[in-house]
């Protein structure tokens, strides 16, 4: 992975093999992102994204390898305790022109993944609501 910063924008190439994942992690860290919001496409291989049921209040994982474009990935970075935390979307095309999706655990670069992360000057943080089931934004 290999980024440059322009003031509060970030530009991010993830490289073959790498999980789309830990190197939004990676980033966060090392440049101390307290809240931001997250653009991508690219091609993967290998990703997991999950649906929360909101009866059972969890989530259920689908697991997808193959050639497959991203048609989407959004998301945010904040905190939750203080502490690093990311939310983001996938979806993914295959070459039938199917596209699946939901919320991203996992995704491995099979080309390259080209990311646009926007920094936010502030702190948003999360806590865990015992009703819905979620972590949701503190605002």
């Amino acid at each position: 992975m290999k980024y440059k910063k322009f003031e509060n924008t970030i530009i991010a190439r993830i490289d073959k093999g790498e999980d789309i994942v830990e190197q939004v992690k990676n980033i966060a860290l090392k440049e101390n992102i307290k809240l931001a919001s997250i653009q991508a496409l690219g091609a993967i291989n290998d990703f997991t994204v999950g649906v929360f049921k909101t009866k059972e209040k969890k989530y259920f994982a689908n697991e997808f390898k193959g050639d497959y474009e991203i048609v989407s990935l959004t998301g945010t970075i904040n905190t939750m305790n203080g502490e690093y935390y990311s939310h983001m979307h996938l979806s993914a095309g295959n070459d039938q022109g199917e596209v699946f999706g939901g919320h991203l655990n996992k995704a491995i670069v099979s080309a390259t993944c080209e990311m646009v992360i926007q920094v936010i000057n502030g702190q948003v943080d999360r806590y865990f609501d015992e009703e819905i089931g979620l972590n949701l934004l503190k605002l």
